[in-house]
């Protein structure tokens, strides 16, 4: 930075001053020269006096006339050539002939002769020298400059350790160029820190337009989600490109790339910060037991599989009908093991449907499966409602054929992914979980025989989890990336959302508290008004949201209308009597279902339906058996209303959070 401080200001000069300072240093090496010479000559380090001056003045007379005449000041230093240097030496030539002339030929009282040849000599080698490194150093230095002016600029959003180490990992950058960092310390607001000044958050829409900045780099790793949201929502209207800090370990072993900055993580909008989970529970189904996923190469069915990986089972059974998603899967898995140092561990893949009973049964008897995480579905809405007839039979049926399979092999627990769409649906999607879920919940309730323990199922019920194969988020970036329009199909949608990570962390926490036929809920959070999302997502992506207010914005927000079975608020509850678990972010439910005896009949009923494809009967036989639900094609359909409003659903989550919180203070204790 001091180089820069100094080129700076130089080549800022007018090009008269440039040539003055040109002369006045070409003047200093006369000077110098004639002492060197005297020097050289008299073997001793020594001060000029008397006569001794005449060579010095003699020497600038000749020399300033002769270069400024041989055009030496008109050349531009740093890109000077060969043709350059060859004016050097015949300006030097003919001075030095001139000099020599009058010093070595002539002849001076008090003059050496031999400072007439040294000193010529002496003033080829330091004005040729100085051309040489003003050439390599102010002409690279100032190429340099330029293509650092050109770079997009960026401001890192906080000033501790390790917004200092990002600033320092892209000080070399050819991408980015790094102009100042953003600190709400009012002890660092103003000061210099490297080189880079610390601004003030507030001025951030200023630096903008004054300095040019495009995006803002957060580099606040510690600092909860919460706050995280109130610095975004401070920094959105800027028009800057909010991106995040790469991983710390990657950080401080110095192998960051511009490349690693990542987009902006759309969970730190959610305003809520995640519970570390209980690590008994996530052990005490996995642990050194044989676990089996299916549905293990999508989005939940994945990522339950590496957290299961992490609580090292002794084997784990991969089931999927999809090749390249079991590929894909099994793959990451293998490579995670090894990392992690579990290559005992057996990671098995399995090709098959859910709905083959046969297939699945060889798998079970085989590899003998302890637990057991159904995650396999059919589960984008539109979709399934296209083709009602493969969703109920996937959903439905898979899920039976998969229950009784695991009653039949001895599996100790079985766990259902679920979906809030099950709560009083509007789709076929929503439908068909719920009775999934009644599905287990009538097995759950049968008396298991003399022989065996039984299967303690359970299920867990979620909202929308932010990446998966569902989820607006992917859909929303990839429009802001072709430029929109960004395509809603209401403006009072409302979901919830929740990470992948959390949310399996929490289905396995869930499965381990169930003691048979449990429904279990995750605890989502606040609501998220999508419409709302999508404008995040674009002004934090550094452009606007073009509409009435802003005709000249970038990106358009169009309306498409509901989809089938879509509505406008999703619930997780039918009844209003959720019960507190010892985890703070699950709650327990027991919602009515239809005894297996005869319920059985009724799905053997439904079943014929589908095998004839009769697609308006096995809806009618949906709605029959699942409360609430009214097919699309029905004229009685319309959107219902969310059942109690979000205050009233916060204040009984919340009071059910403070009494798990009292129970598992209250365990530690005792």
């Amino acid at each position: 930075m001091p180089v820069q401080e100094l080129v700076v200001p130089l080549l800022a000069l007018p090009r008269v001053a440039k040539r003055i300072v040109a002369l006045i240093v070409d003047a200093s090496f006369c000077v110098l020269t004639v002492w060197l010479a005297y020097c050289f000559r008299l073997n001793d380090w020594v001060l000029l006096s008397g006569v001794q001056w005449l060579p010095v003045i003699a020497s600038l007379c000749l020399a300033i006339p002769i270069f400024i005449v041989m055009g030496l000041y008109r050349a531009i230093f740093r890109y000077a050539g060969l043709s350059a240097f060859v004016a050097v030496l015949k300006a030097v030539a003919i001075y030095g002939v001139a000099y020599m002339a009058l010093f070595t030929a002539l002849s001076i009282p008090g003059v050496p002769r031999t400072v007439g040849i040294l000193q010529p000599m002496l003033l080829l080698l330091a004005i040729g020298l100085s051309r040489l490194w003003i050439r390599y150093w102010l002409g690279d230095e100032y190429q340099q400059i330029l293509r650092r002016s050109s770079l997009p600029k960026v401001l890192i959003y906080g000033a501790g350790s390790a917004g200092r180490q990002l600033a320092a990992a892209l000080a070399n950058s050819t991408e980015l160029s790094v102009a100042g960092y953003l600190d709400d310390d009012p002890r660092l607001k103003g000061g210099i820190m490297g080189g880079l000044r610390i601004y003030d958050p507030l001025d951030l829409a200023g630096l903008v337009e004054s300095r040019g900045i495009r995006d803002v780099l957060l580099a606040l790793p510690s600092t909860s989600r919460q706050r995280r949201n109130e610095i975004l929502e401070s920094i959105r209207k800027a028009r800057v490109t909010v991106r995040t800090l790469p991983d710390l370990t990657a950080l401080a072993q110095g192998k960051v790339a511009v490349t690693d900055l990542r987009e902006l993580e759309i969970e730190d909008l959610l305003g809520r910060d995640t519970i570390a989970p209980n690590r008994a529970l996530l052990d005490r189904n996995n642990r050194g037991k044989a676990v089996m996923v299916t549905g293990a190469g999508g989005s939940i069915g994945g990522e339950l599989c590496r957290q299961i990986l992490k609580c090292r089972p002794s084997r784990l059974i991969l089931f999927e009908q999809s090749e390249f998603a079991l590929y894909t899967i099994h793959a990451e898995l293998t490579k995670l093991a090894t990392g992690y140092g579990f290559s005992d561990i057996q990671i098995l893949p399995f090709l098959g449907s859910i709905r083959d009973g046969d297939r699945v049964r060889e798998v079970m008897r085989s590899w003998q499966p302890q637990t057991l995480y159904h995650a396999a579905a059919y589960k984008h809405v539109p979709l399934v409602e296209h083709n009602p007839v493969e969703g109920i039979r996937n959903n439905v049926t898979g899920t039976l054929t998969t229950a009784l399979a695991a009653r039949e092999c001895g599996v100790s627990d079985f766990v259902l992914i679920s979906t809030d769409k099950a709560v009083r649906p509007t789709n076929v999607m929503g439908a068909s979980k719920r009775l999934a879920e009644m599905v287990l919940q009538a097995l759950a309730a049968e008396p298991a025989a003399v022989d065996a323990p039984g299967t303690n199922f359970s299920m867990v019920r979620f909202g929308n989890v932010l990446g998966s194969s569902g989820s607006v988020v992917p859909l929303f970036r990839q429009q802001i990336r072709d430029g929109g329009p960004i395509t809603l199909t209401h403006p009072d949608i409302t979901r919830y959302f929740m990470t992948i990570p959390e949310a399996s962390q929490l289905v396995i926490q869930a499965g381990a508290m169930a003691e048979g036929g449990d429904v279990f809920l995750l605890d989502m959070g606040e609501p998220v008004k999508i419409a709302d999302l999508a404008r995040r997502m674009v002004e934090l992506s550094g452009l606007t949201v073009r509409d009435d207010d802003n005709p000249e914005g970038d990106i358009e927000l169009t309306l498409t209308g509901l989809r089938p079975g879509e509505k406008l608020y999703e619930e997780l509850l039918i009844g209003d009597d959720p019960q507190p678990t010892d985890h703070p972010r699950i709650m327990k439910a027991r919602e009515d279902f239809l005894f297996w005896p005869e319920l059985s009949k009724k799905i053997k009923r439904l079943s014929a339906t589908l095998d004839a494809n009769d697609m308006s009967a096995a809806r009618r036989m949906l709605a029959e058996l699942v409360s609430g639900y009214v097919p699309s094609d029905s004229p009685e359909v319309e959107l219902p209303e969310p059942r109690a409003t979000t205050a009233a659903r916060d204040q009984v989550f919340s009071s059910l959070r403070n009494a798990s919180t009292v129970s598992l203070r209250a365990s530690s204790i005792g």
